[in-house]
C-alpha cells in the first residue's frame, strides 16, 4: 500500500474529531471519503499531512512510518494536500504560486513542470503574471492542484475540491482527476458528491462522527441503502453504474 492509517484518532481538546481509524490507499488507486459536514473527514486529511498530530494510531507512507514527520518531510516523500478552499495565495501571481509548488523540491528548476501545468491548463496560462484574486472558483481550484503538481507528488489528497463550482468546472475537475490518475498519481478524495466521487474511486469510506461506518467498493456503496439513505437523499437503493435505470 501507498498510504495506511492504523488506528488513527484526532481530538481537540475534549472533542473527538476521528476515531480510531483504519484506511489505505494503494499506489494509482483512487479512494473517496464521504460523510456529513462535521464528520471528521477534514481532520482526517490534517493529521494525515501532518497539519494536526494524531492523539493516537500511526501512519505509514511507501512503506515508511512517517507518523513523527513534519508536513515537509511528507511532502518530500510524495504526498500533497489540496485543502478546502484552495488557499491559494491572492496577492501573488499565478507564476509565483506554482513556484511554491517547488519550494521543497531539491532536484533544481520546476521550469519543465510549470510549462506542463500551462499546457493542462491554458487560462492559467494566459494569466500567469495576473494576481491569483483575478481567477474565477474553478480556474484558482485549478492552480491550487496546479500547485500541488510542481511538487510531484505519489499521492494527492483533496478536500471538497468541486465546492462552490458550477457544474461545467465541476465535470472538468473530475475529468482532470482521472487524467492525473491515468498518469499513476494515487488520490484520496473527500467530497459531497458522492455520487460522483463514487463513479470516479474503486473504493470509498463513509465517516460518521468521526468513526467508519460503511467501507468498500464503489460498486457496493451506490447500491447501499444507508448510504444512499444518509447521503444521497432517498431512500432506495440507487442502480449500479451504466445501468439505463427504471
Amino acid at each position: 500500500m501507498l498510504l495506511e492509517a492504523e488506528g488513527l484518532s484526532v481530538t481537540y481538546g475534549r472533542t473527538r474529531a476521528v476515531a480510531s481509524v483504519d484506511l489505505a490507499v494503494g499506489e494509482g488507486e483512487i479512494v473517496t471519503v464521504l460523510g456529513a459536514n462535521g464528520a471528521g473527514k477534514t481532520s482526517l486529511l490534517r493529521a494525515l499531512q501532518g497539519a494536526v498530530k494524531p492523539s493516537r494510531g500511526r501512519i505509514v507512507l511507501g512503506g515508511r512510518d512517517v507518523t513523527a514527520q513534519s508536513s515537509a518531510a511528507r511532502v518530500r516523500g510524495g504526498m500533497v494536500l489540496v485543502p478546502e478552499g484552495r488557499q491559494i495565495f491572492v496577492s501573488m501571481s499565478v507564476h509565483e504560486n506554482l513556484l511554491m509548488g517547488a519550494y521543497l523540491r531539491r532536484d533544481g528548476s520546476a521550469d519543465a513542470d510549470i510549462a506542463a501545468i500551462y499546457e493542462r491548463f491554458p487560462n492559467l496560462a494566459r494569466r500567469r503574471d495576473m494576481k491569483a484574486s483575478v481567477l474565477s472558483g474553478g480556474e484558482q481550484q485549478m492552480l491550487a492542484i496546479g500547485r500541488a503538481l510542481v511538487a510531484r507528488p505519489r499521492l494527492v489528497m483533496l478536500d471538497e475540491p468541486s465546492l462552490g463550482l458550477s457544474p461545467l468546472f465541476v465535470e472538468q475537475l473530475f475529468s482532470l482527476l482521472r487524467d492525473l490518475n491515468r498518469d499513476g498519481i494515487a488520490i484520496l478524495l473527500v467530497e459531497q458528491n458522492t455520487t460522483m466521487a463514487l463513479e470516479l474511486a474503486s473504493r470509498g469510506y463513509v465517516f460518521e462522527l468521526g468513526e467508519v461506518v460503511l467501507e468498500g467498493s464503489s460498486d457496493r456503496l451506490l447500491g447501499d441503502e444507508a448510504l444512499v439513505a444518509a447521503y444521497l437523499g432517498g431512500a432506495a437503493p440507487l442502480p449500479p453504474p451504466n445501468h439505463p435505470g427504471p
